[in-house]
């Protein structure tokens, strides 16, 4: 069961969770994976509502989200068990699946492929529109060097944006 929203009327629930901890999951095939964020941008671009997720390149959700350009935001409200955001935030969905772990219980999407989770019951489906590589060269220096050190390779792990076109909002019961 779920309740239809207008996902601005939630958007302070939505920001002031997001740096605790939300999840974005992606499926492609049959492989599904939820990955903690605390990063993101609510807002209206191009006259459509989105929701810009950060993904590092390294990560397994980036792939899922290349193969199959479709998330879902699952964020907590109400009481929610941080052990879901905490391995969901240090497991690799290549090494672990999240879901049998954790058991977490997919719920039906509405418009995408992409299914939420009960657990974490504010859901929003995105379908990507547009993805955006942060070129090295442009992040300012401080930011540069407190997010993105350098590997032994002398390589950075910078992020994609990724930007979701909001399909559907609700809460699922």
């Amino acid at each position: 069961m779920r309740q239809k929203i207008e996902f601005f009327d939630y958007a302070g629930e939505i920001l002031k969770a997001l740096p605790g901890g939300i999840l974005l999951t992606t499926k492609s095939g049959d492989r599904l994976n939820a990955m903690t964020i605390g990063w993101g941008i609510l807002g209206v671009e191009w006259g459509l509502p989105l929701f810009t997720a950060f993904v590092r390149e390294s990560r397994y959700t980036r792939h899922l989200l290349d193969e199959n350009p479709e998330f879902t935001v699952n964020v907590p409200y109400g009481p929610v068990d941080r052990e879901i955001l905490r391995v969901c935030g240090t497991k690799s969905g290549r090494d672990v699946d999240k879901f049998a772990a954790l058991g977490l219980t997919p719920a039906a999407p509405e418009q995408i492929t992409v299914p939420g989770i009960r657990q974490l019951p504010l859901t929003l489906e995105c379908r990507v529109i547009y993805r955006q590589h942060q070129p090295e060269e442009l992040l300012p220096p401080a930011q540069l060097a407190k997010f993105y050190p350098q590997g032994p390779d002398g390589a950075r792990d910078l992020h994609v944006a990724y930007y979701g076109q909001v399909v559907s909002a609700y809460l699922l019961d």
